[in-house]
């Protein structure tokens, strides 16, 4: 009976009565060879070829018998590699580490063994394959497709896919620790928003000019637009529909009438004025906080930035109104009975 090579790395399997006197060789052979099979090796596609075959020799060295296998070349369209034989089940790490020969790539290898499924690599990345060994039909399968880290972890820099979802489907908690870091969202390499820790403060940042952050939510079979703010220097914020606060008696505690309200009133200053940090600043209408915060503190918040950037809660100076105008009324009823008096 003659030596065969149909194991999964091709060595050779010597019958009984075969290769005497060579069988030393032959085994030294083969240790080389399962050397080889654990190692790395580097197999270049023909320049601008769109198929390639890697076949793994029976008894002989070859690149494509590594367990870690490069592919290089330069090509001007996807190419699809065809690794034989067909009955051979391996599992192997392989890199696309071609070129662009043109101007329009890079470009992706397909990865296939039979007429199943096969698996694409994008240029510059390393994926690791099973080869089922199914014969004319055999696939390829992407080991990490279905990745279960249950009780683990790993440590990699980048994940990403060629085409399709990412899907995290966990049982628990799905946690994001940059380590003090900040987590960077990006759409093709561009930054678009980050979740910032400062000072142990939450921020959301946005690093596109001029737009908007837009929170919308699901209304039956509508979409609705919640809250929309504009990114801009002038940073107006719009709300579908009503904004309260809450304001139940339960909720407070010490509660004193406002005195003094009309006094207060004829205090401040409405004022017309132009920002002079927007670009193309409207004419607006308001108060300046400076000017307020002496009489109604309350409604006066300082920014913890670098300025000290002073705000006015608008809504909270409507109770003051609400004093004032009755004081009004009450000096009109007091004056009308004055002058019924008087008459």
């Amino acid at each position: 009976m003659a030596s065969t090579f149909v194991n999964n790395l091709r060595l050779e399997e010597m019958a009984t009565g075969e290769q005497s006197g060579n069988w030393g060789t032959k085994t030294n052979t083969n240790l080389e060879l399962i050397g080889e099979a654990l190692g790395f090796g580097t197999e270049a596609i023909s320049t601008n070829a769109n198929t390639h075959t890697t076949t793994i020799a029976d008894g002989a060295s070859d690149a494509g018998r590594a367990l870690f296998l490069k592919y290089t070349g330069a090509l001007d369209s996807d190419c699809t590699i065809t690794i034989g034989p067909n009955t051979m089940k391996r599992v192997h790490i392989i890199e696309n580490a071609t070129t662009d020969s043109g101007s329009s790539g890079p470009y992706n290898i397909i990865i296939s063994q039979g007429s199943g499924a096969n698996v694409t690599i994008g240029n510059g990345d390393t994926k690791v394959v099973y080869l089922d060994g199914a014969g004319s039909g055999a696939a390829v399968v992407d080991a990490f497709v279905d990745l279960d880290l249950s009780g683990g972890s790993v440590n990699v820099s980048t994940v990403k896919t060629n085409s399709g979802d990412m899907t995290f489907d966990s049982a628990g908690d799905i946690v994001l620790d940059a380590d003090g870091a900040d987590l960077i969202f990006k759409d093709g390499g561009t930054t678009i928003a980050k979740f910032i820790n400062s000072s142990s403060d939450f921020v959301i940042a946005t690093d596109v000019d001029d737009k908007d952050f837009i929170i919308k939510g699901q209304d039956s079979t509508s979409e609705i637009t919640a809250l929309t703010i504009d990114m801009s220097a002038a940073g107006a914020a719009t709300f579908n529909n009503d904004v309260t606060a809450f304001s139940d008696e339960r909720l407070k505690e010490n509660i004193q009438p406002i005195t003094g309200g009309l006094e207060k009133v004829m205090q401040l200053q409405g004022v017309t004025y132009k920002r002079n940090d927007v670009t193309d600043a409207k004419t607006q209408i308001g108060v300046i906080a400076q000017q307020v915060e002496p009489i109604l503190p309350e409604v006066v918040l300082t920014a913890e930035d670098e300025m000290g950037t002073k705000s006015v809660d608008y809504a909270k100076m409507t109770a003051v109104l609400i004093e004032a105008v009755k004081e009004l009324k009450q000096e009109i009823t007091q004056l009308k009975q004055q002058i019924n008096n008087g008459a």
